[in-house]
């Protein structure tokens, strides 16, 4: 997966972590929308959203910058980008969150219809990926 940040014309002190529907493609769980989450350090996000102040988001309180396709967010369910990039998998330009962590993600907002499959999905790829304990 190939994924270009640099019209975004920002270099990033901590790597972004991708999550959302890129990161369930990665996963090979389901193809992903037009858009590109990912949750970047409080000090990159301070940065972006000076870098772009018409483009600031807030959603029940995680604050994020909207521009091009991407959507970077300070935090998701106020969840911040230290804890979330915990395991995460490193690619060249960016880091994609743990599927324990998207599980958790998922989890918080399955409310809604789509999270709650999202939600199904990555349970079904755990507990087929996942063995039994030897005895």
């Amino acid at each position: 997966m190939d994924i270009d940040l640099r019209n975004l014309n920002y270099n990033f002190k901590k790597k972004p972590l991708l999550v959302g529907g890129k990161a369930m493609e990665y996963y090979g769980l389901r193809r992903a929308g037009e858009d590109i989450d990912f949750i970047v350090s409080k000090e990159d996000y301070d940065q972006l959203a000076k870098q772009y102040p018409n483009n600031l988001k807030d959603i029940f309180g995680d604050k994020g910058v909207c521009v091009f396709n991407y959507e970077i967010w300070k935090s998701i369910r106020w969840h911040l980008y230290e804890e979330l990039a915990y395991n995460a998998i490193e690619e060249n330009d960016y880091l994609i969150i743990a599927l324990e962590k998207l599980l958790l993600l998922k989890a918080l907002a399955m409310s809604i219809p789509k999270y709650h499959k999202d939600l199904e999905l990555i349970v079904e790829k755990i507990l087929k990926t996942k063995t039994e304990p030897k005895k």
